[in-house]
């Protein structure tokens, strides 16, 4: 059976003692798979809403025009559907439903209040970001499957018109509640400070990860140290 440490601790998460002590949360391949999700969710955000409605339209500009909106628009969501996939296989066990998040979900104010002395420790993620993770991936998947139905480039001969107003309305709603989400994911991140720092540096302050993820803290402190790195050998050789 897994333990909680396998769930919580990735491959490259290690301590750092310092002053400030720094903690490793993100590695730069997934840095640069979530930027490339992150991008591509904009883009399509843009790009679908230039095509929801004509008061919107002006935002086709930024492709190009209304032809090249409408070409680009569903190639981005295949650039976006495997970019997730990248972070869903990265991360899925760390966002699995645990007895805490029920709890942590359960004083959800006291986040907004910064009461989080009153917070059961949580692992790597806590239940908002779980929420966000599993909401992201079920309407991810709709999308592309709606999607699919809709682009008549390549797949017009397979579905019937009713089937393509049904996805259409389906794949509009979609959206709608993906941007809602992200929406809460980016105004979540700004929120606690020290977030954004995680993914774009890749480290976070050991404070940080005592206060917001303490669980995941201490399982990985209490992991066995790592050996030393290749460089790390050749240093000491010479």
């Amino acid at each position: 059976m897994s333990t909680d440490t396998e769930y919580d601790v990735e491959k490259g998460d290690q301590v750092h003692p310092g002053k400030p002590v720094t903690v490793d949360r993100y590695t730069g391949a997934a840095r640069i798979n979530h930027w490339i999700t992150a991008t591509s969710l904009v883009l399509l955000a843009l790009s679908g809403l230039s095509m929801f409605h004509p008061r919107l339209f002006f935002l086709s500009a930024l492709f190009g025009g209304g032809q090249w909106t409408r070409f680009i628009h569903p190639w981005i969501g295949v650039v976006l559907f495997f970019s997730f996939l990248g972070l869903f296989l990265r991360f899925w066990r760390a966002n699995l439903w645990r007895r805490e998040d029920g709890a942590w979900l359960a004083r959800a104010r006291d986040v907004v209040t910064a009461h989080d002395e009153r917070l059961p420790e949580v692992g790597r993620y806590n239940a908002g970001q779980k929420l966000v993770f599993w909401s992201m991936s079920i309407l991810i998947i709709v999308l592309i499957t709606t999607g699919i139905i809709i682009w008549d480039q390549y797949f017009a001969a397979y579905t019937t018109i009713e089937q393509k107003r049904w996805a259409l309305l389906v794949h509009s709603i979609a959206a709608i509640l993906a941007i809602s989400v992200w929406i809460v994911h980016v105004y979540a991140a700004i929120w606690v400070k020290g977030t954004i720092r995680g993914m774009v540096r890749g480290s976070v302050t050991g404070g940080w990860a005592w206060r917001y993820h303490r669980k995941w803290l201490r399982e990985l402190v209490a992991r066995p140290p790592a050996g030393p790195t290749e460089d790390q050998k050749k240093t000491a050789a010479e």
